[in-house]
């Protein structure tokens, strides 16, 4: 088996699990989260999102130090559940995340040139996966330069709206969310804390993974929940949850309330490039699952193919950047989040199962176990909560997928 070339540190790798976050739930997920929660349920459903992916985040990175290679849980899920909770993990990932991929390039899109957003989130869709095959050493530094860029705009947004007075405590308090709507609103948010798994599928790639992941995953996962808070509050007090849940670029309509609306332009800029470094480090991460089920003949065979000079996965990258332009074609963005959230979900309920089998860790001070437990609750309660058609649409997808692995294992017994 080929393997691919270990040449990330703690700094890349947490670098590339901010590139996989930032972005995505502030121009995109805060308008209908606020639409379902209101705006202390907003709020209260962040802090939901954040506990959920936190506890996910322990369990990956356990797990991910104890199978240092790439595919995450598909990988862990073989390795202490079975082959089967390895598949279901591995294909709720891969269809999840390619549906992800379409929602951030017809983002790119909507934000370049809303007349022209298919074709222009098609472009993206290309080049970004050019990046992505020149090797991963060229994807952590493309995401450096656009992490760099995300967190100035986004701090230039709070700043300009602190600054200028216009948060309101009041409008914190605004809406009528009832604790469905704050689990919905979770379960959608819960799309912009997802990338920190990237770290673990380029698991096969970090130097010194025991130590390396351990450490990245929380570290990448503190700074976004850090960031997101501070723009919940800003963007709910200054917009309140109905203007927010009826916006189409919130931030920008921050600047523009704060009384600047000459710096609308520059955040549309910084959307653009936050969604492509999103769609950089996801179109990474689903190559490397896909690489890791095709070793395993999950998938087919030819996928198992790692370039002989840049070290990647070109096969498996390739496949994917055609299926996301094909649903780029045909879908929207918002139902692309929900579906993906959905099947995201169960792929974390399945981590946090298979790190309950790696019992007690007495070289972490955090209940680990607990932790586990929680996530695994967190995530099914978070699942079965969101809109019906994505709940229907994402299970009916996870149900063909269990279909056909088990036509294809009936075969050799018949």
């Amino acid at each position: 088996m080929e393997r691919l070339a270990r040449r990330l540190g703690v700094p890349d790798a947490v670098v590339i699990g901010l590139g996989s976050m930032l972005g995505a739930g502030v121009f995109v997920v805060f308008a209908p989260a606020a639409a379902a929660a209101g705006g202390a349920g907003l709020l209260v459903a962040l802090a939901l999102a954040g506990f959920v992916a936190f506890c996910n985040a322990t369990s990956s990175a356990r797990l991910a130090a104890r199978h240092p290679e790439s595919g995450g849980t598909y990988v862990y899920g073989r390795e202490r559940l079975g082959p089967f909770a390895g598949f279901l993990a591995g294909w709720g990932f891969v269809v999840g995340k390619t549906a992800s991929c379409a929602a951030m390039a017809l983002t790119i899109g909507a934000y370049l040139w809303p007349g022209q957003a298919r074709p222009v989130a098609a472009g993206a869709v290309l080049a970004v996966t050019a990046v992505n095959l020149r090797g991963i050493a060229r994807t952590a530094t493309a995401t450096k330069a656009l992490v760099v860029v995300v967190l100035a705009v986004l701090a230039l947004v709070a700043v300009t709206g602190i600054a200028a007075g216009e948060v309101s405590l009041d409008r914190l308090g605004s809406g009528d969310g009832t604790v469905r709507g704050v689990l919905t609103a979770a379960g959608l948010l819960f799309f912009a804390f997802a990338g920190y798994a990237r770290i673990a599928t380029l698991g096969e790639e970090v130097r010194d993974p025991e130590r390396t992941i351990p450490r990245a995953v929380p570290l990448a996962l503190g700074v976004v929940l850090a960031v997101y808070l501070v723009l919940g509050v800003v963007t709910v007090g200054v917009l309140g949850a109905d203007r927010l849940a009826a916006s189409a670029a919130p931030l920008a309509d921050v600047v523009t309330a704060a009384g600047l609306p000459g710096l609308a332009w520059v955040v549309r800029a910084g959307a653009t490039v936050a969604v492509t470094g999103v769609l950089l480090s996801l179109l990474a991460g689903v190559g490397r699952t896909l690489l890791a089920m095709a070793r395993r003949r999950d998938v087919p065979g030819a996928l198992d193919a790692v370039h002989p000079v840049h070290r990647v996965p070109h096969r498996a990258e390739l496949a994917v950047a055609t299926v996301v332009i094909v649903v780029v074609a045909l879908g929207d963005v918002r139902g692309a989040i929900g579906f993906s959230s959905c099947t995201v979900l169960v792929y974390y309920a399945i981590t946090n199962a298979a790190a309950l089998t790696l019992g007690r860790d007495p070289a972490r001070k955090l209940p680990v176990r607990l932790l586990a437990g929680l996530g695994l609750a967190g995530c099914l309660l978070l699942a079965v909560n969101l809109p019906p058609a994505s709940v229907l649409t994402g299970l009916g997808v996870l149900a063909l997928g269990a279909a056909g692995y088990a036509l294809r294992h009936a075969r050799p017994a018949r």
